[in-house]
């Protein structure tokens, strides 16, 4: 991309920008693509550009049509632009055989296993993959060759936990001198401590680093925004930016449609926090395409020409078809789901989709037929209280706290396994205790019993965006050998979770989708993940779709004809699916979601005469 080709504020964007960026914020607010389109844009500057991905679901591969691994990888048709994925298994796998490794043939076989037992948790994963993360950060022989790092994150939650783990690890190094730990010996990771105290530097250095809060005009959006700029501030990196993607404005003032879509972003701009409106602002228009290939990253920094939202396009599937048959909608999923009269249901997908909308809806839906609901969240950045708005009868609310189950579990720990140690013994396993993969057990002993709680009526979870929830998922073998290294014994909730989850008669999961490419695609890979584990899918919901509504304005009739390709990618995935249309007001749409919402769309779907 040209620097000439580029729109005057994101030109100034680019030439403010420090060496290292980071794109962040919540699920499907845009951060790849945003991330994407300025590693372009600063290659096409003749910079030497290296993007990363942080997200264990990372889709860099589809946006920038090029298959990834660990290492950097030259896209071809972007002139000093490479792109690297962090996958943490692989990651986990290396760090593995570099501990064990130099004791094959040294120490007993019996030792070796004893080690690579130790090293099957989910503590391992999360340190391998943050020791390739410090290492693009903090050690400048990894990065030499490039002038720019662009990191393009995990949704919000995901990253603070990856932005808090510096300061996290070097404070358990700093306060723990000795024994073992998790990850081994406690010794074998003071090396690492030089690292990690520098990757901290590194985020903390308004020379170096600038992290970009990326929202749409959404309140919902704009308040987890705000919320992780707190956060941050907390862990001491000052230097912020936000980005404002998909900006809309009606171009036909005579569609209904356009002209809600474009009042609720500017409502959600009126009430923007104060922290937020005062930070310096890049607004990105809403495109009529999706932004999947260079051509398409190319369009989001430039000058956007009012033609750009009528010029032509060759959908790979005509709409007409899906536009002359009756999409099936939400609320006919339901006598299926309440039949059983109990068990859990899941709300799985990436980032931004409306998991917690779904969710929500479902479990208000389920409480005005008779049935008691909780509902409740694995997503680091609740947001069920939110979106339930004020209390509902029936339907009790929660969320895992990660600091209480902490606290819980230790105190757990130390009453069972503690309790027949001598102080020698007890002071190493409450440094044991004080590491940061603590939380990842805690956490997913609570998952455990929330799941339990379904053999005696509704639950309702809405998990996080795909990688952290598959992370949790693919979790429940190795925790379980961690609880009966810690404890001596697994709680029956943890034993039976497996199980549980392969029962499709007791857990339903949702797998919610927008429909356009990267969500579609991402849901697709979830489900052949799940499948692997031995767990199917109840249905799809492809949420906030056009198709089923009338539209005139050029953005939105070319938005529109898209969605039918991905329609029919569903209809040959899914067992079941439905789809829901796009909904003007948020509220309706959380409590309405499974009423009758076909009679709605099929009147917005009516011609006009």
């Amino acid at each position: 991309m040209s620097e000439h080709d580029l729109a005057p504020a994101a030109h100034a964007f680019l030439a403010r920008a420090p060496r290292i960026l980071f794109f962040t914020g919540k699920g499907g607010v845009g951060k790849t693509s945003v991330a994407c389109a300025t590693a372009h844009a600063l290659a096409g500057r003749g910079e030497r550009v290296l993007l990363v991905s942080t997200d264990p679901a990372s889709n860099l591969d589809e946006v920038l049509e090029t298959p990834l691994g660990a290492a950097p990888c030259a896209i071809a048709a972007a002139t000093g632009l490479s792109a690297l994925n962090i996958d943490p298994e692989a990651a986990a796998r290396a760090y593995r055989e570099r501990v064990v490794g130099p004791y094959r043939g040294v120490l007993p076989e019996a030792a070796v296993r004893s080690i690579e037992e130790q090293l099957s948790g989910a503590c391992t994963v999360e340190i391998a993959a943050f020791d390739e993360f410090s290492k693009l950060l903090a050690q400048s022989e990894a990065t030499r060759d490039f002038d720019r790092i662009v990191f393009d994150t995990a949704p919000t939650g995901h990253t603070l936990r990856l932005l808090e783990l510096p300061a996290a690890w070097t404070g358990f190094l700093e306060a723990n001198a000795g024994g073992t730990s998790c990850l081994g010996p406690l010794a074998g990771l003071q090396a690492q401590r030089e690292l990690y105290a520098a990757a901290r530097a590194a985020l903390a250095d308004p020379r170096r680093t600038l992290l970009v809060l990326v929202s749409r005009e959404e309140r919902a959006a704009l308040r987890e925004a705000e919320r992780t700029r707190g956060e941050l501030a907390a862990l001491g990196i000052s230097r912020l930016e936000l980005v404002l993607n998909g900006r809309f404005r009606a171009q036909d003032r005579s569609d209904p449609i356009a002209l809600a879509l474009e009042r609720r972003g500017e409502d959600a701009l009126r009430a923007i926090p104060a922290g937020l409106a005062d930070l310096p602002r890049l607004e990105l228009p809403l495109l009529p395409f999706g932004l999947v290939g260079l051509d398409a990253l190319r369009a989001l920094l430039r000058e956007a020409p009012a033609s750009i939202a009528t010029a032509p396009v060759a959908p790979r599937v005509s709409s007409e078809p899906v536009l002359r048959e009756a999409l099936p909608t939400l609320d006919a999923l339901l006598p299926e789901l309440e039949g059983a009269r109990r068990g859990v249901v899941f709300t799985m997908g990436k980032g931004g989709v409306g998991k917690t909308t779904v969710a929500t809806s479902l479990a208000v839906a389920l409480a005005r037929r008779g049935h008691p609901v909780h509902l409740t969240t694995t997503d680091p950045a609740a947001h069920v209280v939110d979106a339930l708005g004020e209390p509902v009868a029936g339907v009790r609310v929660s969320r895992i706290d990660p600091v209480a189950e902490t606290r819980a579990y230790a105190a757990e720990v130390l009453r069972t396994a503690g309790a027949s140690l001598d102080a020698k013994g007890r002071a190493l396993l409450e440094e044991d205790l004080r590491s940061p993969c603590t939380e990842e057990i805690a956490v997913f002993r609570a998952f455990a019993r929330i799941v339990a709680e379904g053999e005696h009526g509704f639950v309702v979870i809405d998990t996080a965006p795909t990688g952290h929830t598959l992370l949790l998922l693919d979790a429940a073998e190795s925790y379980h050998r961690e609880v009966l290294r810690t404890s001596g014994q697994a709680p029956e909730e943890v034993r039976r979770l497996l199980p549980r989850l392969r029962d499709a008669s007791y857990s339903r999961i949702l797998l919610v989708a927008l429909p356009e490419a990267t969500p579609v695609h991402e849901a697709a890979a979830l489900q052949r993940d799940l499948a692997r584990a031995g767990i199917q899918p109840f249905a799809w919901v492809l949420n906030q779709c056009l198709l089923p509504l009338s539209v005139t304005d050029p953005v939105l009739v070319r938005r529109r004809a898209a969605e039918a390709r991905f329609v029919a990618e569903v209809r040959e995935l899914a067992p079941r699916f439905a789809v829901v249309p796009w909904c003007a007001d948020q509220r309706d749409e959380r409590l309405e979601l499974f009423e009758a919402r076909s009679a709605a769309a099929e009147a917005s779907a009516r011609p006009r005469r």
